[in-house]
């Protein structure tokens, strides 16, 4: 197969163990910057263009879109997805996921228990706010933020009240969670690929920091999920449409609660700290869904 994977750069992590797993089961791998990928729309002939070259003889693509270029990276994987060429993560699932509000909208309604979350964009609503959370403490999130940045733990009434009123001041949206403090700074991220959890670690913040993520000076180790656990981060994964995903849950007195849902999850950090080759799982799904390509329903079942 010609497999393409969309990656600003092609020496990070992810993007040299999705080489190396391509390879070494015989496949072409070409490394594509969906930034300098630009589009033709035309009737009936989508195309796309990399250095004033058509991309042709494609057979499949793994997308790895970052945050803050969702919109233009998604433009592009629809546009393969347009010419025919299999997505391990399509297009409307990624976007699905990036949008924070729009995501746990649709793990609530499939059942998936998480923090209690509020929204609103009127500062009158904040008293109201935060009592629907619970109270204090209570964590308040960008809904663009992505790697622990732009999440703060007000652990006071007039300093969460402090905090709404200078995001509101900004017109930014936000979203504002129960804390969970039993957690005690950690999280678990199950890797999902093909409807099963291939690894899972723990992630434990670094001393005094409420956050886990990786990027922040948080460690991982590797855990062996509970039943629920499990159930959970396929659930997650399944209601946002999702066939490769990372889903961060914290472990609470009331069970698992659904975080976060990463539809471009890091390859690094799971497969250093559990041994398990990730990489191939992932390799292996592509083959599996190209293969399946057109005797399966590609239709979007989700509806929102």
């Amino acid at each position: 197969m010609n497999i393409v994977i969309l990656s600003r750069n092609k020496s990070l992590y992810s993007t040299k163990r999705l080489i190396e797993a391509g390879e070494a089961r015989g496949h072409k791998m070409t490394v594509l910057d969906h930034l300098k990928c630009y589009v033709s729309i035309e009737k009936s002939r989508p195309e796309i263009h990399y250095d004033g070259i058509p991309v042709i003889d494609t057979d499949a693509i793994i997308p790895r879109i970052g945050a803050s270029v969702t919109f233009y990276g998604c433009a592009i994987v629809r546009q393969f997805e347009m010419m025919g060429v299999m997505s391990a993560v399509e297009s409307q699932a990624i976007v699905r996921s990036r949008d924070k509000l729009r995501s746990m909208q649709l793990l609530s309604r499939a059942g998936v228990d998480m923090p209690i979350t509020g929204f609103a964009r009127n500062p009158k609503d904040k008293d109201d706010l935060i009592r629907m959370v619970g109270g204090t403490p209570v964590v308040i999130k960008l809904l663009e933020g992505t790697q622990g940045i732009g999440v703060v733990l007000a652990e006071t009434k007039k300093a969460a009240e402090s905090v709404l009123d200078a995001f509101y001041g900004l017109k930014t949206n936000i979203l504002i969670q129960e804390f969970i403090k039993e957690s005690k700074g950690t999280d678990v991220r199950a890797f999902v690929v093909d409807g099963k959890v291939v690894g899972a670690m723990k992630r434990v913040g670094k001393e005094g920091d409420f956050r886990s993520n990786l990027h922040r000076g948080g460690k991982a180790f590797p855990i062996k999920l509970t039943k629920e656990e499990k159930e959970t981060a396929l659930k997650a994964a399944k209601a946002l449409g999702l066939g490769i995903a990372g889903v961060d849950m914290l472990q609470s007195n009331r069970g698992p609660l659904l975080m976060e849902v990463n539809s471009s999850p890091g390859l690094e950090g799971i497969e250093k700290a559990t041994g398990i080759d990730i990489a191939s799982k992932i390799i292996k799904y592509v083959e599996k869904k190209h293969e399946n390509k057109g005797k399966m329903p590609t239709k979007d079942k989700i509806g929102v």
